[in-house]
């Protein structure tokens, strides 16, 4: 189960790039990556599927959590990948009950890795890092968004 959901992030990852670069519809996007990735089969699907749709309906709200913990870097101006990174990140660690917070940087320090640039595992760490001290207004934030 740990591989697959490592591997559904960075899945992820991509469809949110895709959507965020290309501009996708996200619903597209998501039913054609659960019909050709055979590990997005059960629960992982609805976990890469919930990733995915969550993440793009709080994008504003996770911008602005972002710009609260990285405040000299504008966030229309990161990277596409370290966005994404830090969007799916701050979701999962406000939302998701089963996801560890030390597990959810340590996920998102692992996608810097392997898809950012080499200052990029650096940055996502100090920016999630940051996070730790107001995770529980996050997660308020992103509830009363929800709403």
């Amino acid at each position: 189960m740990k591989h697959q959901r490592r591997h559904a992030r960075g899945l992820v990852l991509q469809a949110l790039y895709e959507i965020d670069s290309v501009g996708h519809p996200a619903d597209e996007v998501v039913s054609r990556y659960l019909d050709k990735h055979e590990v997005l089969r059960g629960d992982t699907g609805e976990f890469f599927r919930a990733l995915v749709l969550n993440t793009l309906k709080s994008k504003s709200i996770l911008d602005g959590l972002i710009a609260r913990c990285a405040p000299d870097w504008p966030v229309d101006e990161l990277a596409i990948i370290d966005r994404t990174i830090l969007r799916i990140a701050l979701w999962e660690i406000a939302e998701s009950a089963n996801t560890p917070l030390k597990v959810a940087i340590n996920e998102a320090v692992e996608l810097a890795k392997r898809f950012g640039s080499d200052s990029a595992p650096r940055f996502v760490n100090g920016v999630l890092g940051a996070v730790v001290s107001f995770q529980d207004e996050i997660r308020r934030e992103l509830s009363l968004a929800g709403q």
